[in-house]
């Protein structure tokens, strides 16, 4: 088994899932009570990633962070070294994948907040933020915890754009889903069987989760 690709797999998954949280918990305020008009757009960019083929979203990725785009300019200007095929660039292109998987459960928990108790705060002294911060979000937290484990679980998983944002460097940009790739393609399928096993065990711990965290939240409703 590659303990290796499996620990950068991990590291991948945390960082991203680490990024995750803030952006999302700041994106997910205006998708859930927003009423204004480029709420649709919004929308619709966040989730794109979950409709978009691996291969189109990571060459797009490449596009965004390639030595060619601002990005790209920019990183390597003030760190010397290029995005794409290296640990910071494949972190980015993560974020971009898993974004949907956070934002999607935080957002439909923040829906099924009682709007009463919002008006109830705002009634208080509360306004805008105040209210989120402090009633809405602490109300939505298993949707935030659910969001938080489904994009730590993609990042795992994730291979397609993986593979063409990072590429297959060991110990820098090879997963632990490139590692089976690897195995299968070397006919060690001993190894893959392994490496996909623990992968499995992991995924249904994940579901069983995030259907728990489901059954409580109808139940508290």
């Amino acid at each position: 088994m590659d303990w290796q690709a499996i620990g950068l797999s991990l590291r991948l998954a945390t960082c991203s899932s680490l990024l995750l949280a803030p952006m999302g918990i700041l994106l997910a305020w205006p998708l859930a009570y927003g009423c204004f008009r480029g709420r649709v757009l919004l929308e619709s960019l966040t989730s794109v990633p979950l409709v978009l083929p691996p291969t189109v979203l990571g060459f797009y990725l490449i596009v965004a962070l390639g030595p060619h785009s601002p990005l790209g300019r920019a990183w390597e200007a003030l760190t010397g070294t290029r995005l794409v095929f290296t640990f910071q660039g494949l972190l980015l292109a993560q974020v971009v994948t898993n974004l949907p998987f956070f934002l999607q459960p935080l957002v439909a928990s923040l829906g099924g907040v009682d709007r009463k108790l919002l008006e109830a705060a705002r009634t208080l002294g509360s306004r805008g933020r105040g209210v989120y911060f402090r009633v809405a979000l602490p109300l939505a937290w298993r949707g935030l915890l659910s969001g938080l484990i489904l994009s730590f679980a993609h990042a795992i998983g994730e291979f397609g754009v993986v593979l063409m944002v990072g590429g297959n460097l060991p110990g820098r940009t090879r997963t632990a889903s490139i590692a089976i790739f690897d195995q299968v393609q070397s006919f060690d399928m001993a190894g893959a069987n392994q490496t996909a096993l623990l992968l499995l065990g992991f995924a249904l711990v994940v579901v069983a989760c995030t259907s728990w965290l489901r059954a409580r939240e109808r139940t508290w409703a």
